[in-house]
């Protein structure tokens, strides 16, 4: 088999799984493109080292795509066309995905170019949810694995209709990674709309942003997100509570 390998939870244990049973009937592929975050690729990297996994690296591609470009409802159903067209060119193997149970209460047009192209979910087939991947996650000894939180892809946090762009999602990714650090937060997500960009935090975050040296601290946060949004040519529209998939306009 081969895992169509992102680096978040679900397909990095699912590839400790085939690891551990397919052996050097196995390999990973990794596509890195603008929209999968530096650090994804090397915990991607450090895991195939260190476990010994056969890893392929390759050009994602969509962004050569007009249609993934324009961002449009179902850009997803785009990104994962060329993901598995790509993945196709290096191996014949059946190729896995990391999709569990609750992603199909989504609406998630990616599993229709995995349809098409006959790319098997071992979770869905077993009925394994979110709860029990990071459950066997932990039973695998995966200890950074099992508490990373969701993070989807970085086009994921571009409003539909919004042009999909390289510089912009580079500052998706710092402004979030930047926040994690300063606020401990366990989900930041750094929205660019067609209001200019907002910052989405969970509830601790937001106590936390709220509550440090009487928003003294709040302050100094939002200085250095205003100032990396301008650096990008936009304005920042404040802090929001965290709503999950709050970027997806659905035509």
């Amino acid at each position: 088999a081969a895992v169509a390998l992102s680096g978040g939870v679900d397909s990095m244990t699912l590839a400790a799984v085939c690891a551990n049973t397919l052996g050097d009937r196995f390999v990973a592929i990794h596509a890195v493109s603008p929209a999968v975050p530096e650090q994804a690729s090397d915990r991607v990297r450090d895991y195939a080292e260190r476990f010994g996994w056969r890893l392929e690296v390759v050009e994602a591609r969509e962004f050569a795509d007009p249609d993934y470009l324009a961002n449009p409802f179902n850009r997803c159903y785009f990104c994962k066309r060329n993901l598995y067209d790509r993945i196709a060119e290096v191996t014949s193997e059946q190729v896995f995905s990391g999709a569990n149970a609750d992603d199909l209460g989504d609406f998630r047009p990616g599993l229709v170019a995995a349809r098409e192209r006959l790319v098997r979910h071992p979770y869905v087939e077993v009925g394994a949810d979110k709860a029990v991947v990071r459950a066997l996650a932990a039973h695998l000894g995966l200890d950074e694995v099992k508490a990373l939180p969701a993070m989807p892809c970085l086009s994921s946090r571009v409003e539909s209709g919004i042009r999909i762009d390289a510089q912009d999602l580079s500052l998706v990714n710092t402004v979030e990674e930047r926040l994690r650090e300063h606020l401990a937060a366990h989900t930041v997500r750094c929205r660019i709309t067609h209001e200019g960009v907002h910052i989405e935090l969970d509830e601790p975050a937001r106590v936390h942003l709220d509550s440090v040296e009487n928003g003294r601290w709040r302050e100094h946060v939002q200085h250095d997100v205003e100032r990396w949004c301008r650096a990008q040519g936009h304005s920042f529209g404040g802090f929001k509570p965290y709503v999950r998939g709050s970027a997806f306009i659905r035509e």
